[in-house]
């Protein structure tokens, strides 16, 4: 005898089809890249649902029942352009971070994270951009763009803690004010104004904000060795 047999009005055992799964998942990534796009060149207040749907090639409802809103479609276009797909997988778990984490030197962390703000510049420099003008059009993108914020600020801490994990007392600020100077330099701000508008190159740009990170950070300033003498450059 068939399992299940006779049980009709048992309730319904539900249908998953990993071809309509497939297809679901290819229609949203369809409407976040014409999000981005339209998004980008018309800002978010100059787009429309109906906009995105048209150049999705979808119905406007299906956009709508994907995201509920437009202010939630910029959310998701944000998360891909840091993460670069749409796995779910958090920006410090990528390939492309754990140098950041496996770092043995505070130089060797400081190169990787600008690596780092190369990539995430080179995606999501003019998706920030695309917030930070919307940020005023109400509390939503509001506080979508100080969760950005936070989040940059999170991945300077990062930084910091892992330097300070591997070279104690190799930076000379306190670790609120080192957050704030690798959180200044970590913003795809900079990658839009040099390397978008002004034409630098790639490893320029990359190689900017690990100097500056360094030296910001007080890295390329000669520190006493303990039970050495201290010097008095005036003494003469």
């Amino acid at each position: 005898m068939g399992v299940n047999s006779g049980s009709a009005g048992r309730g319904r055992r539900r249908y998953e089809s990993p071809l309509r799964d497939q297809q679901a998942r290819q229609t949203r990534r369809a409407i976040v890249a014409a999000a981005t796009r339209l998004f980008v060149a018309r800002g978010y207040a100059g787009t429309s649902l109906a906009d995105i749907a048209a150049h999705a090639s979808v119905a406007r409802p299906t956009a709508f029942a994907a995201f509920g809103s437009k202010a939630a479609l910029l959310r998701e276009v944000v998360d891909q352009a840091l993460a670069g797909d749409d796995e779910p997988v958090p920006v410090a778990d990528r390939p492309w971070f754990r140098p950041v984490r496996e770092g043995r030197t505070p130089e060797a962390v400081l190169a990787a994270y600008a690596e780092v703000c190369r990539i995430i510049g080179g995606r999501a420099a003019d998706v920030f951009e695309v917030v930070r003008q919307a940020a005023d059009e109400g509390p939503e993108l509001a506080g979508l763009w100080e969760e950005m914020e936070r989040n940059r600020r999170a991945g300077a801490a990062m930084v910091i803690d892992r330097i300070a994990e591997i070279a104690p007392g190799s930076y000379r600020l306190d670790r609120d004010r080192a957050v704030d100077v690798v959180w200044m330099f970590n913003d795809p701000s900079h990658y839009r104004s040099l390397v978008r508008a002004r034409g630098w190159g790639e490893r320029e740009y990359t190689a900017w904000i690990a100097d500056h990170m360094h030296h910001g950070l007080g890295l390329d300033v000669a520190r006493p060795v303990p039970g050495d003498p201290v010097r008095d450059d005036d003494d003469t």
